[in-house]
């Protein structure tokens, strides 16, 4: 991966060099402690699992549905 100084984010050097020594500290929970999450989780919403078939045309429809109320109010109260 190639780094580019001309990228809009780019830090500065000192600035850089806290942003790693912050991403290398960050602490980061036990797999225990992810594993009990992720159960307790699994129990309290059954819905936490993989997502319900069709979601991208579920949401589309529910999108679109805002869109075209959207438009509406906006030819009614122009």
């Amino acid at each position: 991966m190639t780094h580019h100084s001309h990228e809009p984010n780019a830090l500065e050097p000192a600035d850089a060099h806290v942003a790693d020594g912050l991403r290398i500290a960050r602490p980061v929970p036990a797999a225990a402690f992810r594993g009990r999450l992720g159960r307790h989780l699994a129990e309290r919403d059954p819905g936490y699992g993989p997502r319900p078939e069709r979601l991208r045309m579920i949401v589309a429809g529910y999108v679109g549905a805002g869109g075209l109320l959207i438009a509406l109010a906006a030819v009614l109260f122009s």
